[in-house]
């Protein structure tokens, strides 16, 4: 199991006086981004922000790690799926079951979110809290990428994971807040990218408490009571981080409007999207398919102030480790 490992070496507080960013290509964007940071730091400064109020927020998938061919909490809820049908058939229940289970993207998706709940209904329920992220937690050290031969676990951006431990080196809060499901990312984050469960906002599922035996436990029940994308990422951050960030950071047009609302405040305030330009590294892709789409953000984000990362062209590297 190698990417905590990883991720733990890489974390560790950087020298004094060290470049804080050294994936990161000097250049306009690198500027930009300590810029920011040193203004909203620096008690002299007119856009001194206290303490309290340094919040940052970052999508998960696209943004902090990998996210194809599929998300990987899709690519995980299809392993399990083709898991439970081996020992029983009859939980294929549906055209939708069935094509998920063969691998057939574009006929699980034919009924768009209703075939994903259909997966989900089987695939994340029927499972207490702790033994459903003991199990993603589980996949995601073990199992590997198609095409990229690591774990997923692994497939972590390295210039991410420096700006979040640099923006926690000036007292900033970091926060996920991402459209896949909040258990299956807490399952991992602390290790990935040494933030707390209770700093992950996320899609959620039906839950419920009972007594089983005496013991107290919390089940997941399938289904989905709150969607952490779009428009929800706002909410999501009021209930609950409870304030408004100064800095918000994605790349696609899910994180749109988290980002609208970052930067509309008065005073200062950062937005940041990931453009997925680099196919040799990683892969290239905005404005088409179905992952991913940036149509949005790369025509209003420049006139709205956000910064556009070219992933090609401003870091120097994209994974941890040797590339």
């Amino acid at each position: 199991m190698r990417a905590p490992l990883i991720a733990a070496a890489l974390l560790v507080a950087a020298p004094l006086h060290a470049d804080p960013l050294p994936s990161w290509i000097a250049g306009d964007t690198k500027a930009a981004i300590l810029d920011f940071v040193e203004s909203v730091t620096d008690p002299a400064s007119d856009d001194f922000v206290p303490v309290a109020d340094r919040i940052a927020v970052f999508d998960n998938d696209g943004t902090l790690w990998a996210e194809q061919p599929a998300y990987f909490q899709l690519l995980y809820a299809l392993d399990i799926l083709r898991e439970k049908a081996e020992a029983d058939p009859s939980i294929l229940s549906s055209d939708v079951l069935k094509a998920a289970a063969e691998g057939d993207m574009d006929g699980m998706l034919a009924n768009g979110l209703d075939g994903l709940i259909e997966v989900v209904n089987v695939s994340h329920s029927g499972i207490t809290v702790e033994d459903f992220k003991a199990s993603a937690h589980e996949w995601l050290t073990s199992q590997a990428h198609p095409g990229k031969d690591v774990v997923y676990a692994e497939l972590v951006y390295q210039p991410m994971l420096e700006l979040l431990r640099y923006l926690r080196d000036e007292d900033f809060q970091t926060y996920i807040v991402s459209g896949g499901g909040v258990d299956f990312i807490r399952a991992i984050a602390g290790e990935a990218y040494n933030i707390p469960p209770h700093q992950v906002v996320g899609s959620e599922g039906n839950t419920t408490y009972e007594l089983v035996e005496g013991e107290p436990v919390l089940t997941k029940n399938g289904g989905i009571s709150f969607v952490d994308d779009k428009e929800g990422k706002p909410v999501g951050i009021m209930r609950h981080i409870g304030k408004r960030p100064i800095l918000a950071g994605g790349n696609s047009d899910g994180d749109f409007a988290m980002l609208e609302w970052t930067t509309s405040q008065e005073g200062p305030s950062f937005g940041l999207l990931v453009h997925h330009t680099d196919a040799e590294r990683e892969f290239a892709y905005d404005r088409e398919g179905h992952i991913g789409v940036l149509n949005r953000g790369l025509d209003e984000g420049p006139e709205r102030g956000w910064l556009i990362v070219d992933m090609a062209e401003d870091w120097a590297r994209v994974w941890p480790g040797t590339e």
